[in-house]
C-alpha cells in the first residue's frame, strides 16, 4: 500500500509557533503557569548509573519539589528504566505521584517484538502506571506503516490498564509531514499519549514539532471523539520554554488539556529552573541553585 503523507505548511507552523512564543507571561499568571508546569513533569532519570537510592531521591523530590513553598504541587510522575520500577513504586507509596517506565527496547526500539512485549508486561507487573514505548523507526522509515501500527496495538494490549505513551523520536522522521503522519498512526493504534522524543536524540520538543503534534491531536479528537494526551520531551529545560509549551497547548487544544491527565513534560533538569523562577516571583530575588537538590 502506497503511503500518502499529509502536507504540512512548515513556514506557517514555524511562524505560528514563534508568534505564540512571544507571549509575555508575568506576575501571578507566571506563578500559576510555573505551578502548572511543575504538576505536569515526569521527573526522569535514565542513566546507566541509576540506582535504587537515586530513584528514591528523585521520588522524594517529585512528591515535594519545594518544601519551602507548600503551594508548589507534586510532579505528575517519576520515569525510570523497568528494572527500577519496583524501587520507584515503593518510594512514591501513599502519594499521587505515578510511576512511568520506558520500555520496549528504549531508546532504539530495535529489540525483537516478543522481547519488547515482555518488557512492557514486566514493567506493569512491577508497578508501572504508565509505559513509554518507542516506535521502530526502521519500520517507519522504510514505509512499513502496518508494522508500526501492529506493534503499537500489541504493546498497548500488553500494558493492560497502564497508560501507553508512544515516542516518535521526531528528530529522526525528517519533516513535519512525517511527524503528523506518525502521530496519526500512533493515535489510531491506541496511544494514550504521543511523545516527541526519547531525550537521547539531537533534538526533540521544538515548538514547531510540538505544534504539529498538538494539531494532529485536535484533528484526531474531532474525528474520533477519543482524547489523547501529549508529552514533549527533549530540549525543554527552562521555565520560558515550559511556559511556551503551555501557551501552545492552550491556543491549540484549549484549557481542557492544561492538566497532567492530558499533558506532560518529560524533563530531568527543568524542575530546578522552574523552582528558581518561582522563588524569584514570590520573594523578589533568585534563590541559589544549591537550595534545590540536583536530582
Amino acid at each position: 500500500m502506497t503511503r500518502r503523507l499529509p502536507r504540512v505548511d512548515r513556514v506557517g507552523v514555524d511562524e505560528r509557533a514563534a508568534m505564540l512564543g512571544r507571549r509575555s507571561i508575568k506576575g501571578e499568571a507566571k506563578q500559576q503557569g510555573i505551578r502548572l508546569a511543575v504538576s505536569m513533569i515526569d521527573l526522569t532519570t535514565l542513566e546507566g548509573s541509576d540506582t535504587p537510592g537515586k530513584v528514591r531521591a528523585i521520588a522524594a523530590k517529585a512528591m515535594a519539589p519545594a518544601p519551602g513553598h507548600p503551594d508548589v504541587p507534586a510532579c505528575a510522575a517519576v520515569c525510570v528504566y523497568p528494572e527500577l520500577v519496583g524501587a520507584a513504586r515503593a518510594a512514591v507509596a501513599g502519594s499521587d505521584v505515578r510511576v512511568a517506565s520506558v520500555a520496549t527496547g528504549f531508546p532504539a526500539g530495535q529489540t525483537p517484538l516478543d522481547t519488547r512485549l515482555d518488557e512492557a508486561r514486566q514493567a506493569v507487573a512491577l508497578g508501572a502506571d504508565e509505559v513509554d514505548m518507542v516506535i521502530s523507526r526502521r519500520a517507519y522509515l522504510t514505509g512499513d506503516d502496518a508494522r508500526v501500527v501492529d506493534e503499537i496495538e500489541q504493546i498497548k494490549d500488553a500494558c493492560g490498564a497502564a497508560h501507553l505513551k508512544v515516542i516518535l523520536e521526531t528528530a529522526e522522521l525528517g519533516s513535519y509531514d512525517h511527524v503528523r503522519h506518525a502521530s496519526m498512526l500512533a493515535m489510531d493504534a491506541g496511544a494514550d499519549f504521543i511523545k516527541t522524543s526519547t531525550g537521547k536524540a539531537s533534538a526533540g520538543a521544538t515548538p514547531g514539532v510540538v505544534l504539529v503534534m498538538l494539531e494532529a491531536i485536535r484533528d484526531h479528537v474531532d474525528r474520533t471523539g477519543r482524547v489523547v494526551g501529549m508529552k514533549p520531551a527533549g530540549g525543554v529545560s527552562t521555565s520560558k520554554q515550559a511556559l511556551h509549551q503551555l501557551v501552545l497547548v492552550r491556543e491549540t487544544l484549549g484549557t481542557a488539556w492544561l492538566t497532567p491527565e492530558r499533558f506532560r513534560l518529560g524533563a530531568s533538569s527543568l524542575l530546578n529552573d522552574l523552582l528558581l523562577q518561582y522563588a524569584k516571583a514570590t520573594t523578589g530575588r533568585y534563590g541559589r541553585p544549591e537550595d534545590f537538590s540536583k536530582e
